[in-house]
């Protein structure tokens, strides 16, 4: 049993059949999507997915009742066999005629499974990544950056980057500049300052990204938000990942080509852990 679905009021099996043949998610990649992790039944920064969810929803016209869907992720964490793991909830808007959208409610979908925080060790060593073969885009370039289910440039990236022996693949626009990797946000510590890539339609608003501009001042740093390119990350003091499941990563490699390693990054973490500890599920 290493995953679990959440449908009609239970979990069930992942091999029950859940998806309609005709729904929008299966057929159009027209989805909604957060991962977050569970500890001992705590869904971690729950409000902050909420809210980029909510924003999300209202941005793409996507039907969404947020004291539904918090009262579900209770119901659904209370009854989970698994107190730690990934949970993911995913939204679809349901049946499609056409390419007309459904109306009526979005159809929640849960699934968790185990899942192993990454380790001291990890952390120590570092992540190595790759530059992304192909270019980050966003079909939807007139809104934010979305948590959508259409995912086929960070699923392509992600896979070369494990093809080539590596933790993760960073996305840079035609003219170096860069943006994001497959799984994370980017930043870099230089000269007392947080660095990393200013939002747009091709970079997302991640939750640990946002996280950790807040508490940068709490470390003496300055939190700047800003066009970065490849060489910066190799002049910077420090380059960190960081996403909802692993918190933060230290970069250790690009291309083969040893990364700058530094120790601010193990405070950031503290930082984070503190929060998520102290944060209350809604």
């Amino acid at each position: 049993m290493s995953l679990l679905v959440w449908q009609d009021g239970r979990w069930q099996s992942a091999e029950t059949p859940l998806v309609s043949a005709v729904d929008g998610g299966f057929l159009y990649g027209d989805t909604l999507f957060e991962s977050l992790p569970v500890r001992d039944g705590r869904a971690l920064f729950l409000r902050e997915h909420l809210d980029r969810l909510e924003l999300s929803a209202r941005l793409s016209q996507f039907p969404f009742d947020r004291s539904a869907i918090t009262a579900l992720l209770r119901e659904a964490l209370a009854q989970s066999p698994f107190a730690s793991g990934r949970l993911r909830l995913t939204l679809s808007r349901g049946e499609f005629q056409g390419l007309t959208f459904p109306t009526g409610a979005s159809r929640p979908l849960l699934t968790v499974a185990p899942y192993s925080e990454s380790t001291p060790a990890q952390r120590e060593q570092g992540w190595r990544a790759v530059s992304a073969p192909n270019q980050r885009v966003n079909p939807l370039s007139h809104l934010p950056q979305l948590k959508r289910g259409s995912y086929a440039d960070c699923l392509y990236a992600f896979n070369h980057a494990r093809s080539c022996g590596a933790d993760e693949a960073l996305f840079f626009t035609p003219e170096g500049q860069l943006l994001e990797g497959s799984i994370s946000n980017i930043l870099l510590v230089k000269d007392g300052q947080l660095r990393t890539p200013q939002l747009g339609s091709l970079v997302l608003a991640g939750v640990i990204r946002r996280q950790l501009l807040s508490i940068a001042e709490e470390m003496a740093l300055e939190a700047v938000e800003t066009e970065l390119q490849e060489a910066e990350l190799f002049a910077a003091d420090e380059v960190l990942l960081c996403n909802s499941l692993m918190l933060i990563m230290p970069l250790a490699e690009l291309d083969g080509r040893p990364l700058p390693r530094g120790e601010r990054w193990r405070e950031l973490l503290q930082s984070l852990e503190k929060q998520a500890v102290q944060e209350s599920d809604e």
